[in-house]
């Protein structure tokens, strides 16, 4: 059975940083590209990083110079490092299995149940 777990989530102050992990297992993780993926308060998916199979990441725009995804094959876990956190870096962040590229985070599959980034003073 596919399996994925986020933590590391929780309550910052705008300028702070957090760690997010993604524990995952039911596939090959080593081959697999990654995908983080957030939802704020309201609104809809919204595509953050991958990584794909090759180590290669890629970011959206707004959190470029501020997150750094990465993995441990050796582990099967995905991580998000973020910094200078920003309010409207609220939201509940997912990783997914798949990697689009900047494009329609309905074609990520293995979704975990998200941990909720509350950025606020």
């Amino acid at each position: 059975q596919v399996q994925v777990v986020e933590s590391g989530g929780g309550l910052v102050q705008p300028g702070g940083s957090l760690r997010l992990s993604c524990a995952v297992s039911g596939f090959t993780f080593s081959t697999s590209a990654m995908t983080w993926v957030r939802q704020a308060p309201g609104k809809g998916l919204e595509w953050v990083s991958e990584i794909n199979s090759g180590g290669g990441t890629y970011y959206l725009d707004s959190v470029k110079d501020r997150f750094t995804i990465s993995r441990d094959n050796g582990n099967d876990a995905l991580y998000l490092q973020m910094n200078s956190l920003r309010p409207e870096d609220t939201a509940v962040y997912y990783c997914a299995k798949g990697g689009v590229l900047y494009g329609n985070t309905g074609a990520l599959d293995a979704w975990g149940q998200g941990t909720l980034v509350i950025v606020s003073s």
